[in-house]
């Protein structure tokens, strides 16, 4: 009886080890998921926010040894939903980007998140210890998500930091992903693999610059997620906008950085090859959306302000066309990279903008 005992002894204090080790982990991840508010009010997809209370070590998902689609998702569920069965895919993403400076010396960046599948979308802000605030953008059809609304919905969210599409730290750089249409980019020169939407975390979290964001960026083989291949737009509070692009004619896809004032989906260093309203082979597609934005940018050139951009957004903005993956606009956002704030409509809902900052107000 005493053996009896003492086994369930055993067990019980096993299994309070096993909770406060749980608990201990989880403490501020559901402090996050408490965070989650709902600031839209449409009948299926929604606008949502989050803080991040957790601190999650982006040195750990760098490290991680990430080679494929797999290996990636495996990194980003160990950081963030260690000890628990998650299962996610791997994103897609879309789009069109544009920097916009009015007469005042004001940058603005632009962005249209375009892609086939409806998504809600979350503003997720971060705090990293020594690193830049931000607040970025999920898509939450891409971890099946789109109500969090429950337990299971609500972990999922859990690893937004590391699948935002878009953001803006508090030194005033913003980036955002757009797809291309060449072979995926794996680079494997000997440095750390940097999968697709990390990229956007560790420019956020440690750039302060668009030139420091390029280097960071040269610092990694770069590894395109989804079986699809992507360009980042950065902008910063100087207003120096630049593609970062890894050539698809390059037989080690070679990262190329191109001042420009707008891009979507082909590759601004092959622009000549590209025309509007087609597909043109690896070098891409949407040259008829960047003219459209030009349009727009050159006919307000010295007296542009938030509204240009917004003009320039609607412009380029899309309808869900079949089999179209970069159609459909899921959100449109202007980053306001002097004073840090921003504000975003969904679903083309031009008349309902949702205003906020790096403040959280």
């Amino acid at each position: 009886m005493k053996t009896v005992s003492r086994i369930l002894i055993a067990l019980l204090a096993l299994i309070v080890v096993a909770a406060c080790v749980f608990g201990g982990v989880y403490f501020t991840r559901f402090q996050s998921i408490a965070s989650i508010e709902k600031l839209s009010d449409y009948a299926d997809y929604n606008l949502y926010r989050m803080d991040v209370k957790y601190d999650y070590n982006l040195d750990g998902v760098l490290n991680a040894g990430i080679h494929d689609n797999q290996s990636f998702i495996d990194a980003l569920l160990k950081e963030s939903l260690p000890l628990l069965p998650i299962k996610m895919k791997a994103p897609d993403f879309g789009c069109s980007a544009f920097t916009a400076l009015d007469a005042d010396g004001t940058v603005r960046m632009g962005r249209n998140y375009d892609f086939r599948n409806d998504s809600s979308a979350m503003l997720v802000y971060c705090a990293p210890k020594g690193g830049y605030r931000s607040v970025a953008t999920a898509a939450l059809d891409n971890i099946s998500a789109n109500t969090p609304d429950n337990l299971k919905t609500k972990l999922s969210c859990l690893t937004a930091p590391f699948i935002c599409l878009d953001g803006l730290n508090e030194k005033g750089v913003s980036i955002a992903v757009l797809t291309l249409d060449s072979e995926p980019t794996f680079q494997q020169t000997g440095k750390p693999t940097l999968a697709t939407t990390v990229a956007i975390r560790l420019v956020l979290d440690r750039a302060a610059t668009t030139e420091e964001a390029v280097e960071l960026l040269r610092g990694y083989d770069m590894f395109a997620t989804s079986g699809r291949d992507y360009h980042f737009y950065i902008t910063d509070a100087s207003g120096d906008g630049r593609i970062v692009e890894y050539d698809c004619m390059s037989e080690t896809r070679e990262l190329v950085a191109t001042p420009v004032r707008a891009v979507t989906n082909f590759f601004a260093m092959y622009s000549d090859e590209v025309l509007p309203d087609q597909k043109n082979g690896v070098y891409g597609h949407g040259k008829e959306r960047y003219e459209k934005i030009e349009a727009v940018l050159t006919a307000n050139e010295g007296a542009q302000d938030e509204e240009t951009a917004w003009d320039a957004l609607k412009a380029a903005s899309q309808l869900p066309k079949e089999g179209d993956v970069t159609s459909n606009t899921q959100w449109s956002i202007v980053y306001n990279n002097t004073d840090l704030t921003a504000a975003i409509t969904i679903r083309r809902d031009w008349d309902t903008r949702t205003s906020y900052s790096l403040s959280g107000k």
